[in-house]
């Protein structure tokens, strides 16, 4: 068929084709799902929803998100539409109650995700989207990352020579983005802090430190929370070294994740320096390597106060999963 053009609109917005009166039975759990509000310090909302008809589907052909959601069988528009979707062995596994999510990637355009969500019945469709919710959310979030991968990155303006820097000195690897410096490069104490836009309005840290001779046990929340703390107090400090940062303990989130591969703890959660001038929100991804028998420990925080955080935040975790080791190198090289 003809080239698909790329999908377009907003990045935090997902359309969901629904029945009116189905709609209304399914909003809340889809918005404890996909809305959830996020702390950065400002409460944010994830995602956008907003409801369209499938007599509506034509204007949704072009859109990144789209969720299409009707119980199997209630005979409504919608729900006829999902069954027009799925193969007669799919349906069956659906019946069993066995599945109930489907994606379709690239469906109409390019880098478009669509969501079937399908169940034999409202009741067990708001509880497969609660049970759900993590994985429901994680697809529209890494395809979200796909999409700005594809956009921040830039062989024009990468900073080849600092990339070369940290591999040589650690044996690792990570993307930086031109306007990016190394504002500390310390491989005795196993340690790299990339700063963006020094002193302005908004600043990006971004840093990586690992523990050599590790074992995963010190995978765990608690120790995460330390370690980070250690780290900030060390190396995060202010000019006149009076203070330094720390982690708050508001609203901080520790959950189990697949990074590259790799069995992660994911903590989200805000910074804030020890006298309290400023704060903000970070992100950290903390793995243990097999081959390297390291523990690492990726962070991005942001300083930007007078900004919605939410894009940003996702710019920092981006360049976080660009993260590769000397080995994931040299395979992916090959």
């Amino acid at each position: 068929g003809p080239m698909k053009k790329q999908a377009s609109g907003l990045e935090d917005e997902i359309f969901v084709v629904a029945d009116s009166v189905e709609f209304e039975q399914l909003e809340a759990s889809l918005l404890q799902v996909f809305s959830k509000i996020i702390y950065t310090p400002q409460p944010e909302q994830l995602f956008h929803i907003t409801r369209k008809s499938i007599n509506q589907i034509e204007s949704l052909k072009n859109k990144k998100n789209v969720i299409i959601i009707a119980p199997l069988n209630s005979g409504s528009m919608t729900s006829n539409y999902v069954k027009g979707l799925l193969n007669p062995e799919v349906e069956k596994i659906v019946e069993q109650d066995s599945a109930y999510v489907f994606n379709k990637y690239d469906l109409w355009a390019k880098d478009q995700l669509v969501m079937v969500l399908t169940s034999p019945t409202i009741e067990q469709l708001n509880k497969n989207i609660i049970n759900g919710h993590d994985n429901l959310l994680h697809h529209f979030q890494t395809i979200s990352d796909k999409r700005l991968f594809k956009s921040l990155y830039n062989a024009k303006y990468e900073r080849k020579d600092l990339e070369a820097q940290i591999l040589r000195d650690h044996d690792w690897i990570i993307y930086v983005q031109a306007d990016y410096l190394l504002a500390m490069n310390k491989p005795e104490e196993n340690f790299v802090w990339l700063r963006r836009a020094v002193n302005s309005e908004i600043e990006r840290w971004v840093f990586v430190y690992y523990i050599e001779n590790a074992t995963p046990a010190y995978l765990n929340a608690d120790s995460i929370k330390v370690v980070r703390n250690r780290v900030t107090e060390k190396f995060y400090r202010s000019s006149d070294n009076q203070s330094y940062v720390e982690i708050s303990d508001d609203y901080k989130t520790t959950s189990e994740v697949n990074f590259l591969g790799r069995y992660a703890l994911f903590t989200q959660g805000l910074w804030r320096m020890s006298d309290r001038t400023m704060g903000g929100p970070f992100l950290s991804y903390t793995f243990y390597d097999e081959d390297t028998k390291r523990i690492y420990m990726l962070d991005g925080s942001l300083y930007a106060p007078k900004f919605e955080k939410k894009s940003i935040i996702q710019q920092l975790d981006v360049t976080l999963n660009s993260f590769m080791t000397r080995k994931d190198l040299s395979e992916e090289k090959i």
